[in-house]
């Protein structure tokens, strides 16, 4: 909760700009609903993530509502840190609102552009702002003259139009803008399972002065370095990949035991939900759980239940 929370801003480590000028290629947790939570961010964080975003917030309910505020949004004093808020919006004036919330307590926001989901897109969020390119353009504009700390970063994450002429069009108004890095999911809205188009994000950076950032299908620390070479972007977003292992960017193939214990001590620790716990612990065991075991454990019910079955079987 928010209000828990004081002097967090004297705890800021760096800009997060900073970390695209380090000579590395930045290693990014994405925006997941229900996932990219404060326990699973500091999880990832022990594990050479460089940068994680929360998950997507609606900015109108966050800024009516209290009840919203300490349900979507928490972090910590100093290991949260450098940490992008991601809202989806579609009024300026309410982005501004909630980016001044969030103000003391994070180092960004972050404008999804990309979110394909059909409530999102009928309600004028998400993916369909690709499309308003001059909306996008003016909601940075207003975050940017209302909080004025060049060092707090106002990114954008986007699919791409199958005109890519129109992709580019969109990035360059928000370069122009002032946005500080631009993520790109390399499918179009309607794409789901298919290729990611690789060739469209190299096309993107090409095209920019600022820093890309390339998303999607990125399961490996290998698939990870890949794209960087085939596109030149500047930082790698990963969300399932890190959800299979939350290891990936430390060079891990599949998530080691030490993750394992490390969770389960971490979600314990923050209170989290069992359901949270159990889902991120199927994820993680994904890769290391034979069929039968998955039956077993996929059904357990309770924490001291998994504990019991992590101790019995790795000694965890």
């Amino acid at each position: 909760m928010i209000g828990d929370i004081t002097e967090t801003k004297q705890c800021r480590l760096k800009d997060p700009t900073d970390l695209f000028h380090s000579g590395q290629v930045v290693k990014i947790c994405a925006p997941m609903v229900r996932y990219s939570k404060l326990a699973f961010r500091t999880l990832v964080r022990k594990y050479s993530c460089d940068l994680c975003y929360t998950p997507m917030i609606v900015a109108a309910d966050f800024v009516r509502s209290a009840k919203a505020r300490d349900s979507e949004f928490t972090t910590n004093k100093v290991g949260d840190h450098p940490l992008i808020v991601q809202f989806a919006a579609k009024e300026a004036q309410v982005l501004c609102d909630a980016a001044r919330i969030v103000y003391p307590f994070a180092d960004g926001i972050d404008l999804n552009c990309g979110c394909p989901q059909r409530w999102a897109m009928a309600e004028g969020y998400g993916a369909c702002l690709i499309n308003k390119p001059e909306l996008v353009r003016d909601m940075i504009r207003h975050v940017r003259n209302q909080i004025d700390n060049p060092r707090f970063s106002v990114s954008i994450k986007i699919r791409i139009h199958e005109d890519l002429k129109r992709t580019v069009d969109l990035c360059q108004k928000a370069e122009a803008a002032g946005v500080s890095w631009i993520t790109v999911h390399g499918r179009s809205v309607e794409e789901r399972h298919q290729p990611v188009h690789y060739d469209a994000i190299k096309i993107i950076k090409q095209s920019m002065s600022i820093p890309v950032v390339a998303n999607g299908d990125i399961k490996s620390l290998k698939d990870a370095e890949d794209v960087h070479h085939l596109t030149g972007a500047d930082g790698i977003m990963v969300a399932r990949g890190l959800l299979a292992n939350p290891a990936m960017f430390a060079g891990y193939e599949e998530t080691p035991l030490k993750c394992i214990q490390d969770w389960v001590d971490i979600a314990l620790e923050h209170g989290t939900p069992f359901t949270c716990f159990h889902h991120h612990l199927m994820y993680m065991m994904e890769r290391i759980t034979s069929k039968q075991e998955k039956k077993v454990f996929n059904v357990l019910s309770s924490t001291s239940a998994v504990l019991d079955y992590l101790n019995d079987h790795y000694g965890v």
